[in-house]
C-alpha cells in the first residue's frame, strides 16, 4: 500500500440560467444576484481569507454577463437613471409597485428562503414571513410599511456571512430588525451594487495569485452532447424514447457556445480558461473532441460516466488521472468523487462542522491508504458552488472555513487543481467513453420522458425558423448576433430538467413558462409571430419526489 500524498481538487460551479425578459429586459427572477451577494461573495472570502486554500472555480459566462449586468443596471440606477428592472431591487431603490398583483408578486418573491437558516434565524424576518405568507394567501397585498420592511429583511436574510461580517451598516441593520428607513434600503442598494461590481474582479486577482483555478462551462448551459447528436442518449439508455427528429445544426451549435463562451471568459478575466466543467458534466466522445479542438487542456465529468466506459465498471478508476484522444486531439479527462461531494451537498447540512470535516477527513485518509496505484490517488469534489450552503447554518460558513483550514494542514492530503494535474501528464488513456453526465451517468434528466422530449420538439421548430431566417432575410450582422444569442438562451440545460419526472410542479410549471417565453422572444426577434403551440403548457404531468428536487439544489 502507498503512503503517497493525495491529490485534492475542490471544483465550485456556478451558474445560472438566462433570467432576462426577450420581450422588455427585467429580470423574472432575482437569483443571479442573489447568490452574488451571499454564495458568490463568501467563497471568494473563503479563499482569500485560509492561507494555503485552493480551488477550482468554473463560471457559465452567462451568468458572468448578467453579473456585471446587474451591477451596471444598480449603478445607472443609484445615479438617477431608468429602474433597475428587477421588483426587489427596485423596491430597494424606493419603487414599489402600485397594482396589488405585482404586490403580491413581490411579497411571494420574498418568501423563496430556506425556513430553518434564513428565516426562523431572524425573529424579525420570521414574523414579516408568517404576515407574507398570509397574506399572500389571501390575496391581500400589504400596505407601504410591512412590504419595504418585508423587502429589506428578504435582502438582509440572502447576504452572505463575510458580508454581514464584514460592513457594520449590514449588522446594525441586522440588530434593529424593524423599522427600516427609504435611506436604510438605499444604503442596502449600494451595498448590493458594490458587492456584485467586485466579484470579478476578485476572482480574477484570486487567479493572478494562483488561490484559484478560474474553468468555464460553454456559454449558456446547453447539454453538448445532446446537442450534437441526441441519440448518444441511448449509450447509457438504450430504450429510452427520443423526440422524432434530430436537432438542426446542432454541432455547429455546441461550437458557438464554445466559441462565445470563450471570447466573454477572455473578455471577464483576461486570459484563456485551461478546462472546462460541461454542462452537467456532459460529455460523449464527440463533446471530448471539440473541447479538445477548442483548445482545453481538461474536461470533467461524473463517476458513473467512466464506469458505464470501462469493463466491469474498474471500481476505484475515478482516482487515477486519464486522458482521452478522440478525432486525434488528447484531453485530460477527470470524474467527480460521487460520494464526498454529496456527502458536502447533502448529508453534512446537518453535522456540527468540525465533526463532518473530521468524517471527511478520515474518509480521504482512507481512500489514501487502500489507493494501491502506481501514481498518487485523486479525488475531485465537484458541486454546485451556490445552492448546497442555504441548507447549512450561517451559510457554510464554518464548515469551509474549517473545511479549507484543516485542508492545508494535512501532512498527506495535496491540494491542487485539475489544470495543475493536466500539465504533469502521465495519466492512463481512456480508451471508450460512453456518453452521460454526472448524474446516473446517463441524460435522464433532460431527454428520454415525454415533457422534455416535446420541449426539444418545441425547440427544434424554433430553431428550423432561425435558421431560415437567417439564410433569407436576417442579414444585419447586431440582428443576427442577437438572435443567435436568443437561441443560446433557449438550448440552456435548464428548462429540461425542471419538465417531467418527479418534479416539483409549481417549479415545473414555472421552468416551462420561462422557456416559452423565451422561444417565443426568439420568434420576436425574427420578425415572426410565436406559434400557438407555446401558449399551451408543456408541462402537464409532473410529480413531487424530495429526492430529486433536492439534487438540483444541492448538486452540480
Amino acid at each position: 500500500m502507498t503512503q503517497a500524498k493525495l491529490e485534492l481538487v475542490l471544483c465550485w460551479h456556478m451558474h445560472q440560467p438566462e433570467y432576462r425578459d426577450p420581450q422588455d429586459g427585467r429580470y423574472r427572477k432575482s437569483w443571479t444576484w442573489l447568490h452574488g451577494i451571499k454564495d458568490y461573495t463568501d467563497m471568494a472570502a473563503h479563499l482569500e481569507t485560509v492561507p494555503g486554500a485552493r480551488a477550482v472555480v468554473n463560471f457559465s459566462t452567462i451568468l458572468l454577463e448578467q453579473l456585471a449586468d446587474c451591477a451596471a443596471r444598480i449603478e445607472r440606477r443609484l445615479a438617477g437613471e431608468a429602474p433597475i428592472g428587477d421588483p426587489l431591487l427596485d423596491a430597494l431603490a424606493g419603487d414599489l409597485p402600485g397594482s396589488a398583483d405585482e404586490r403580491l408578486a413581490l411579497a411571494a418573491a420574498c418568501l423563496h428562503a430556506n425556513r430553518a437558516h434564513m428565516v426562523e434565524a431572524f425573529p424579525p424576518y420570521a414574523e414579516l414571513y408568517r404576515t407574507a405568507e398570509q397574506a399572500v394567501a389571501a390575496q391581500a397585498p400589504l400596505e407601504d410599511g410591512e412590504l419595504g420592511e418585508l423587502v429589506t429583511w428578504y435582502v438582509l436574510a440572502w447576504t452572505g456571512e463575510s458580508v454581514r461580517r464584514g460592513h457594520p451598516p449590514v449588522r446594525e441593520l441586522l440588530r434593529r430588525g424593524r423599522g427600516f428607513s427609504p435611506q436604510d434600503r438605499r444604503g442596502l442598494l449600494e451595498l448590493v451594487g458594490r458587492e456584485l461590481a467586485a466579484l470579478i474582479p476578485r476572482y480574477r486577482q484570486l487567479a493572478a495569485r494562483g488561490i484559484v483555478e478560474l474553468s468555464l462551462t460553454p456559454h449558456a448551459h446547453p447539454i453538448l452532447p445532446l446537442l450534437i447528436d441526441h441519440r448518444v442518449a441511448h449509450e447509457a439508455m438504450p430504450e429510452a424514447p427520443l423526440p422524432s427528429r434530430p436537432y438542426p445544426g446542432g454541432r455547429e451549435r455546441a461550437e458557438w457556445h464554445v466559441t462565445r463562451a470563450l471570447a466573454s471568459f477572455e473578455r471577464h478575466f483576461g486570459a484563456r480558461p485551461a478546462g472546462c466543467w460541461p454542462a452537467e458534466g456532459g460529455v460523449s466522445e464527440s463533446t471530448l473532441a471539440l473541447l479538445a479542438r477548442a483548445g482545453f487542456a481538461w474536461a470533467a465529468t461524473g463517476t458513473n460516466v467512466l464506469r458505464h466506459s470501462l469493463p466491469g465498471g474498474a471500481e476505484g478508476a475515478h482516482f487515477r488521472r486519464w486522458h482521452a484522444t478522440f478525432r486525434g486531439v488528447p484531453i485530460a479527462c477527470f470524474f467527480r468523487d460521487d460520494e464526498l461531494s454529496d456527502r458536502i451537498g447533502f448529508e453534512y447540512r446537518s453535522w456540527d462542522a468540525a465533526h463532518a470535516v473530521d468524517d471527511f477527513l478520515a474518509r480521504l485518509d482512507a481512500i489514501r491508504r487502500e489507493w494501491t496505484g502506481a501514481e498518487p490517488p485523486v479525488v475531485a469534489i465537484i458541486m454546485d458552488g451556490e445552492n448546497a450552503w442555504e441548507h447549512f447554518p450561517y451559510n457554510g460558513w464554518f464548515f469551509l472555513q474549517h473545511l479549507y483550514s484543516k485542508l492545508v494542514q494535512q501532512p498527506h492530503v495535496g491540494l491542487t487543481t485539475f489544470g495543475e494535474l493536466a500539465r504533469r501528464g502521465g495519466s492512463a488513456e481512456l480508451p471508450r467513453l460512453t456518453a452521460g453526465s454526472w448524474v446516473y451517468g446517463n441524460f435522464a434528466l433532460w431527454i428520454g420522458d415525454d415533457e422534455k422530449n416535446r420541449a426539444w420538439e418545441r425547440l427544434g421548430e424554433a430553431k428550423a425558423a432561425a435558421d431560415r431566417a437567417l439564410a433569407t432575410r436576417v442579414r444585419d450582422a447586431a440582428a443576427r448576433e442577437a438572435v443567435l444569442e436568443q437561441l443560446a438562451v433557449c438550448e440552456a440545460s435548464d428548462w429540461f430538467w425542471w419538465l417531467g419526472g418527479d418534479n416539483d410542479p409549481a417549479i415545473s410549471r414555472d421552468f416551462d413558462e420561462q422557456f416559452r417565453r423565451q422561444l417565443a422572444g426568439l420568434y420576436v426577434r425574427l420578425g415572426e409571430t410565436p406559434p400557438q403551440a407555446l401558449h399551451v403548457r408543456i408541462a402537464t404531468h409532473t410529480r413531487h419526489s424530495e429526492e430529486a428536487g433536492s439534487m438540483r439544489r444541492a448538486g452540480s
